[in-house]
């Protein structure tokens, strides 16, 4: 995150009543592994006006804002924002999550092992609860691929109840947009064709460009 200004407006806003209730969960996430930490969701978002769950794998080792944000400079942050902004997706209709939501230790594999998976299973039912608007979750790359199926074997009745959809999709980062240019343009839409189903099934306007 480049601008200290944001930083401190987050900070500030992280327990603003449009957020609290998930950044509350993130502090009883980071409670319950003593020596964890999770980050907050960036408080643009909001749990009335969610409608379209973006699923990631987990923060690595951290986040030098201490936030999942797409106002983060990393690249996936900044390619998931190009996809947002292309179909004209407002963070207020949309929310983040990662699959494992806990910080990982420096120099652990990136893909999670199933523990881990299994681990943040539980955590992403809870946040769902919180979001009671959503009805669509996009799981980028495996491990949000796996955590989104055992999600649906829980069976959970207030989540089939919304005729809840899961779209899979690529992961954001550097190594899974490795190619040429014209496969790049190509995952690009795949995912933004993922998110504007959603967002038609959600009665969000897409941007009619795309």
């Amino acid at each position: 995150m480049a601008d200290p200004t944001y930083r401190a407006q987050q900070w500030e806003q992280r327990y603003d009543p449009q957020i609290e209730d998930v950044n509350r969960l993130c502090d009883a996430l980071a409670e319950s592994k003593p020596g964890s930490g999770v980050p907050y969701i960036d408080p643009i978002h909001d749990v009335d006006g969610c409608k379209i769950v973006s699923l990631f794998s987990n923060p690595g080792a951290s986040l030098p804002s201490g936030f999942v944000s797409f106002e983060n400079d990393d690249p996936s942050s900044i390619r998931m924002a190009g996809i947002y902004e292309a179909i004209g997706l407002r963070p207020d209709a949309f929310m983040p999550w990662n699959a494992h939501p806990w910080y990982l230790p420096e120099g652990k594999e990136r893909a999670l092992t199933m523990e881990q998976i299994t681990d943040g299973v539980k955590p992403l039912l809870t946040f769902l609860q919180q979001v009671p608007r959503a009805s669509a979750l996009v799981a980028h790359g495996a491990d949000a691929h796996k955590a989104a199926r055992r999600l649906m074997k829980l069976e959970n009745r207030a989540i089939a109840k919304r005729g809840f959809k899961i779209y899979e999709v690529r992961s954001p980062g550097e190594r899974a947009f490795k190619g040429t240019p014209a496969n790049q343009e190509l995952w690009l839409k795949e995912i933004q064709s993922a998110y504007t189903d959603a967002m038609g099934r959600a009665g969000i306007r897409v941007r009619q460009s795309i």
